[in-house]
């Protein structure tokens, strides 16, 4: 019999990518969906046909007594607990909801495994984030953030993140759990919610080519990210919960890259050179060769506290895990086009 799995976050980007993941390594998924749905609901059967080989379990991470129950069904080998209120600046807009589920959920997950009795043969994974940091520990600007880099978050998001982290190290000292946290830096693909500013991209440039839409409007253009493939980077989660003992491990690909870049080798992608004209709230982007602006900035897209740069320094995962990201910037940008372009096409 192979492994038993059991995901929180089934539905989102990570949840789809790590499935199928250990599916083709030969576990058993169980994933959990939120809310009171029938199998005929529209989002229980989308799920269910991307990915008929998971079994879908009714729960939610603000009612313990689901979670329990979902333990006791999966009886799983290892859980990851992916499910967030994960958009930073949705966070800002509803800051109770984001720490009851990005925090409290946490808690709540980590209490039914161990209510199971499954604390001492459940090997538990957190979705931490970069987020934690807030990019204001300057004595590590070139480098990047390691496992032991100051956190300071600087969203509603980044708190919730922050709690979720450490009460996972608490239970993991005080209950001898094998739980890891994974700090993980932006990781991007073609399953990232159109909310999220890289995929706000790439379909954008699609629709743009395919005259369906004019102008993409974004925020902040000089914010630098980490970014990398959700691909690759559920495999190290998977590596976490392979080691003899458990750790918190940075996944990142040690380079930054700002959302300028982002848009340029996006709309390259569809032969549009990007010429930017004027500053700050007035700056646009237009295409060189027709003068027809593409981009514009939208002052309502700025965030209470903005990070302005996250980098991430992926060393220790490298050698324990031997993890390693495959898709480089400029593949994962095209991979995220082509993907769109395809839908929209």
């Amino acid at each position: 019999m192979g492994k038993r799995v059991l995901i929180t976050g089934i539905a989102g980007q990570d949840g789809g990518h790590l499935a199928k993941l250990l599916h083709e390594k030969g576990y058993k998924v169980y994933g959990i969906i939120r809310g009171q749905m029938e199998a005929s609901h529209p989002r229980y059967q989308a799920v269910k046909q991307e990915m008929p080989y998971v079994e879908l379990i009714m729960a939610d991470l603000l009612d313990l007594s689901s979670l329990v129950r979902a333990v006791q069904l999966a009886q799983p080998d290892e859980v990851y607990n992916l499910a967030a209120i994960s958009h930073v600046g949705y966070s800002f807009r509803d800051p109770i909801l984001t720490a009851d589920v990005t925090g409290k959920g946490v808690v709540n997950m980590l209490e039914a495994i161990r209510l199971s009795g499954g604390e001492k043969t459940i090997r538990f994974y957190q979705a931490s984030t970069s987020e934690m940091f807030g990019g204001l520990d300057y004595n590590r600007p070139d480098k990047g953030y390691s496992e032991d880099a100051n956190f300071h978050p600087r969203s509603p998001y980044g708190v919730a993140k922050l709690y979720g982290h450490w009460i996972t190290v608490n239970y993991r000292e005080s209950y001898g759990m094998f739980a890891c946290n994974g700090i993980l830096f932006n990781h991007e693909g073609e399953r990232r919610g159109s909310e999220f500013v890289t995929r706000k991209i790439s379909k954008a440039v699609a629709r743009i080519k395919y005259g369906k839409q004019d102008v993409l409007e974004l925020g902040n253009l000089d914010s630098k990210r980490d970014w990398g493939y959700a691909g690759d980077y559920v495999e190290g989660m998977w590596r976490m919960l392979q080691q003899d003992k458990p750790d918190d491990y940075v996944l990142a690909t040690g380079e930054t890259h700002t959302i300028r870049e982002f848009c340029e080798l996006a709309f390259k992608e569809i032969s549009i050179e990007i010429k930017w004209q004027g500053s700050d709230a007035e700056e646009v982007g237009v295409d060189a060769s027709t003068g027809k602006t593409v981009i514009k900035i939208n002052p309502e897209f700025y965030r209470p506290a903005e990070v302005d740069l996250l980098l991430g320094d992926p060393t220790k995962a490298e050698k324990v895990l031997g993890w390693k990201r495959k898709v480089d910037f400029p593949g994962l940008v095209k991979m995220m086009v082509d993907h769109d372009l395809g839908l929209e096409s």
